[in-house]
């Protein structure tokens, strides 16, 4: 393998000193051949699913019971956090990239192929037309997901970032301050990001668990599917795990009922770092 990688070196060093010299004795006003540029071979790998959808939010702003209103919709699935981004495809053998990039395949497009395959297999598994990932992490890698998935759907939950902080505070005992709050705005600022450069429907936590008929009716539209009252009562139904890592595991959740938000947060506990997204995102004039 190093002696077919030092050939190869050899010839490149070769060439690029070939054309030197064709230049320096190229007499004046003649020029050049254009040079035929190959163009690098796409995998087009196509897609099991072609149009998955996508909940981008934060942590603690209410993805769980979001998931499992849409999980008991006949039509759609929506399992527990898949954490798609932890899935590595890692080759065992140095010639593994080249076999493979000779496919037009490299290890990222590998990676969106297992993905892809992941999602497929939920939906046969569960025999419905829409498979919905709401993993929160997701909002830090929003334009791999739609590098990998160009026609994927969004739904964007947003909370108020202060209210998420404080729910992370409430749930992570001994939690340093500073340190939560710049973990909610990485978050918040990729959700929003995406909403910057991604088509889809933006529905706030505070809405969605005032009136959840309503957000699901504007959900159930954007994703082409029938509204099913269904939904509104997720405790009829089995979800799977609710546990620590799957998503929330609170008692709200498993009470099976919708409920109310906490009163939101006064101007004056919004910390500084997140009050610029507070502003975009409607909640502060």
């Amino acid at each position: 393998m190093q002696e077919a990688q030092r050939s190869t070196a050899v010839k490149r060093a070769i060439r690029r000193r070939t054309e030197h010299l064709a230049e320096a004795l190229r007499p004046p006003g003649v020029k050049p051949k254009r040079r035929v540029e190959i163009p690098s071979r796409r995998s087009g790998a196509k897609r099991l699913v072609p149009s998955p959808v996508f909940v981008l939010s934060s942590q603690r702003s209410g993805s769980t019971l979001l998931r499992v209103i849409l999980n008991s919709h006949s039509q759609i699935r929506a399992p527990h956090e898949l954490h798609l981004r932890t899935l590595k495809v890692e080759p065992s053998r140095e010639f593994s990239d080249d076999v493979m990039g000779a496919l037009g395949l490299t290890r990222k497009e590998l990676e969106h192929l297992l993905w892809d395959r992941i999602l497929h297999h939920e939906m046969e598994r569960s025999q419905a037309s829409v498979i919905v990932d709401k993993t929160p992490a997701n909002a830090l890698i929003w334009r791999r997901i739609n590098s990998a998935w160009p026609k994927a759907r969004y739904i964007f939950l947003l909370r108020h970032p202060q209210s998420v902080v404080e729910s992370v505070m409430n749930r992570r005992k001994g939690a340093d301050l500073d340190g939560v709050v710049q973990e909610t705005y990485n978050y918040v600022s990729g959700v929003e990001e995406a909403r910057q450069h991604l088509d889809g429907v933006t529905v706030r936590y505070e809405d969605l668990t005032a009136d959840p008929e309503r957000e699901t009716k504007r959900i159930c539209e954007y994703l082409g599917l029938p509204w099913e009252a269904a939904m509104l009562d997720y405790g009829a139904q089995d979800h799977g795990p609710i546990k620590p890592v799957f998503g929330d595991w609170s008692a709200n959740i498993k009470s099976g009922k919708v409920q109310a938000a906490r009163p939101l947060p006064t101007a004056e506990t919004i910390d500084p770092k997140l009050l610029d997204i507070v502003k975009t995102w409607g909640y502060l004039d």
